[in-house]
């Protein structure tokens, strides 16, 4: 019997707590193998196994030569930061591998690039990788439709101390799907902070509080209040973990598409589901 073929995956960020959680994920997985690892020029991981940091022993060195480690990779994931994201990207591009990216923290430009790359290689570019989360939007879209009149809508997030930016792309997703299915533009309607005598509020508005702290790894809740009641709706995670499996998932998903851009709902069959019910 002729042997699966195994999908070659290269992890950027492989010295962080994502990059240990995405390479532990790669190497349990049955058809993917470890084929590089990224980090940073200057990293004190550079040159070592990328399995040291768990006593494994992958035969895979991590450098920050961005060739050599996506030279010999089908598809990237990678949870870094915007700039070295895009830097990712061109050489992805370049080289013909699939990119599964889950960083935050883009402008307007920055995800037109990210567009612009999709029309000669495959992404799935998502906030949140975790199936639960996507489930959630999938919900907010159905009460946001519900209750399109009568209920202020607040998203509260919370992170762990170490998260650099806010709100997190989660929460701003959550604001985005809300926005788009009461047919509002969130960049008009959202409200980041509050201070002082602020008036009344606006009817229309999609409020956000952002919490830091501890090792909380994410708690995300909307909270849809009207008059005699109120609704929330909330995904709490206790692992990164489920962000790895969701990143597998993703580029399973990759594996058979030339190019485009995709994002969670296409890899869960969510997007289809609006076809069949719409």
């Amino acid at each position: 019997m002729q042997a699966v073929r195994k999908l070659k995956v290269c992890v950027a960020g492989a010295s962080g707590r994502m990059g240990h959680m995405l390479i532990d994920a790669v190497m349990a997985s049955d058809d993917m193998v470890l084929a590089g690892a990224l980090d940073i020029a200057g990293s004190s991981a550079i040159g070592a196994d990328a399995g040291a940091f768990g006593g494994h022993d992958t035969g895979v060195l991590v450098t920050s030569d961005l060739r050599e480690a996506l030279g010999a990779s089908d598809v990237l994931i990678d949870f870094t930061r915007p700039e070295g994201t895009l830097a990712h990207l061109a050489v992805c591009r370049a080289l013909g591998v699939k990119a599964v990216i889950g960083t935050t923290g883009f402008d307007v430009a920055q995800k037109a690039q990210v567009a612009d790359a999709a029309r000669d290689i495959a992404i799935m570019m998502a906030p949140n990788m975790s199936v639960g989360v996507n489930v959630t939007l999938k919900l907010l879209e159905l009460a946001a439709r519900a209750m399109a009149t009568g209920y202020d809508i607040e998203i509260i997030e919370a992170h762990h101390r170490h998260k650099v930016d806010a709100p997190s792309g989660t929460a701003l997703q959550m604001g985005e799907v809300i926005a788009q299915t009461l047919g509002r533009d969130l960049k008009d309607c959202a409200v980041y902070a509050r201070e002082g005598v602020t008036g009344e509020r606006d009817p229309s508005s999609i409020g956000f509080a952002t919490i830091r702290g501890g090792d909380i790894v994410g708690d995300h809740t909307v909270l849809f209040a009207g008059t005699g009641e109120r609704i929330e709706i909330s995904h709490k995670s206790s692992s990164r973990s489920t962000y790895a499996q969701g990143s597998l998932r993703a580029a399973r998903f990759l594996a058979d598409q030339p190019h485009g851009l995709f994002d969670m709902f296409d890899v869960l069959g969510l997007n289809l589901a609006d076809a069949t019910t719409g």
